[in-house]
């Protein structure tokens, strides 16, 4: 029996380093460089997706069209853009999870950021 129980431990620890532990990897860089230029209002090219690192950096700018408050949720960054304005907002990825980053008074998506274990 110890046998037969060390190759059942053996081939589920093998199996483990082949899938990995779920939740553990992550394809994120350490750090986001995202810059959004807002023409008529909305992101040009539309809402992208950017993932980072938890403990990595976000640089993220906005180049901005219109005026509005520029609202990181999650992080609750508020910065308000003047039409033709640009605003830059620099900070550790903390926290992990999704958030958006949007003109708060026209309620329009900039980005999507996810910050991965």
């Amino acid at each position: 029996m110890p046998v037969r129980s060390c190759a059942v431990m053996a081939a589920l620890l093998a199996a483990a380093a082949l899938t990995g532990c779920a939740g553990t990897s992550s394809s994120a860089p350490k750090n986001a460089d995202i810059t959004v230029n807002v023409v008529n209002g909305k992101p040009q090219g539309g809402v992208k997706t950017y993932k980072v690192k938890k403990g990595g950096h976000v640089h993220f700018v906005v180049k901005s069209d219109v005026a509005d408050e520029v609202h990181v949720h999650g992080y609750n960054f508020h910065k308000d853009v003047p039409k033709g304005g640009t605003v830059t907002f620099d900070f550790p990825a903390k926290i992990d999870g999704g958030f958006i980053a949007e003109l708060e008074n026209a309620h329009q998506t900039l980005i999507n950021l996810q910050v991965e274990p």
